[in-house]
């Protein structure tokens, strides 16, 4: 099986490539893809860049240049559910696009014409992230994911995303990834680790904890791919 791995930044990838430790590196479309064997996988690995239109692009090369089974994606986020604290891990049962806006032709908020408005991540995958949780005493939460081309950082907007669409945590990537995996049809594993609240403070701790947090993500992530 060949397992495609992506985070949207260079700190979300970097402690996986510290574990793997010797690896290939190819230059291709202004982007670095990273390949190596692990735990009896081709695995393939990238840094997004940020945001959607970067990210979808990097999972279709993922899929179309690499051959990628499957699509694992690790990295941070921030918290809209108040029940999250820095450094707590969740996966996402679906995503969706929070900024994608629709309503004058009677388009639910969030919904993309010919997709679905909610992409659900892969159920075997979720429930060996739950196994992996259980072994290791952690406590992982399942919720949705909204993302969008913007950094939250305020109550208002942090509020109006949780309403709208039911969704524990905000970042800018996972539903481009995962729109793309379903167009694709391949398995989608979504995996952050809380890095702010997503409030007014956003920005001064998403600096501080963007490393740590990233950390915690990737080192779940290793574990699950060593009984994929």
């Amino acid at each position: 099986m060949k397992i495609a791995i992506l985070g949207a930044m260079r700190e979300e990838i970097e402690p996986i490539l510290e574990h793997f430790g010797e690896y290939s590196e190819e230059k291709y479309a202004r982007n670095s893809f990273y390949t190596t064997k692990y735990a009896g996988h081709d695995i393939v690995l990238a840094y997004s860049k940020i945001g959607k239109v970067a990210s979808a692009m990097s999972a279709t090369i993922l899929f179309e240049r690499y051959k990628a089974d499957i699509l694992l994606f690790t990295g941070v986020a921030g918290a809209l559910d108040e029940s999250l604290k820095i450094g707590d891990i969740i996966i996402a049962s679906k995503c969706v696009q929070h900024d994608a806006e629709l309503e004058a032709f009677g388009h639910p908020l969030g919904f993309i014409p010919e997709s679905d408005h909610y992409t659900l991540t892969d159920p075997v995958l979720n429930s060996l992230a739950k196994k992996v949780a259980a072994e290791l005493d952690l406590e992982l939460l399942e919720g949705i994911i909204a993302s969008g081309d913007q950094f939250i950082a305020g109550n208002e907007k942090k509020m109006w995303i949780k309403q709208q669409f039911a969704a524990a945590a905000c970042e800018m990537e996972g539903a481009s990834v995962g729109q793309v995996c379903a167009f694709y049809a391949k398995p989608f594993f979504l995996l952050r680790a809380i890095s702010d609240t997503a409030s007014g403070d956003a920005g001064v701790l998403f600096d501080e904890f963007l490393k740590s947090s990233a950390k915690i993500s990737a080192q779940f992530l290793i574990k699950m791919i060593e009984k994929i």
